[in-house]
């Protein structure tokens, strides 16, 4: 025999068949020498972990939900409040028809009654006088009313 040779009749295969993995890489251990370590991982700091993830990561959703929800109820005052000034408008004289986008002016009579007109407060002559100025407004194309100046 050859001094390179193997001696096959030396060798178990039963015995090295217990050395041998089918899937080596499912394996929870390293299977080489060569092999990285692997060390077992303690569940609770990982679940800890993830728990604490999972509660920033949904903390955070829920403020930008209630961010857009603050915002929506914002809008829908605004909507409200021009809905309550859009009537108080119509309920006003008026001797002409408005157009949207265009700027107007409600006045309040000294008898309480508004008074819609196209003439800013600084337009009048001697006349206004008995005009109190309430609001700067404009027609929005929903036909309702934009407060420009004033406090409607």
């Amino acid at each position: 025999m050859k001094e390179n040779e193997i001696d096959l009749s030396k060798i178990d295969l039963e015995k090295m068949k217990e050395k041998i993995a089918d899937a080596p890489g499912l394996l929870p251990y390293a299977h080489t020498s060569g092999s990285a370590l692997i060390k077992p991982e303690d569940m609770g700091k990982t679940k800890g972990r993830a728990v604490s993830a999972m509660h920033q990561q949904t903390d955070m959703q829920m403020a930008q939900l209630y961010e857009q929800m603050k915002l929506l109820a914002d809008q829908a005052n605004a909507i409200k409040k021009r809905v309550e000034i859009s009537e108080r408008i119509y309920a006003a004289k008026m001797s002409f028809e408005p157009l949207i986008s265009h700027v107007y002016y409600l006045y309040r009579r000294p008898d309480g009654e508004d008074l819609l007109s196209l003439i800013a407060p600084t337009e009048w002559g001697r006349s206004r006088k008995s005009l109190e100025f309430v609001a700067k407004i404009k027609l929005l194309a929903d036909h309702t009313w934009e407060i420009l100046d004033g406090d409607a």
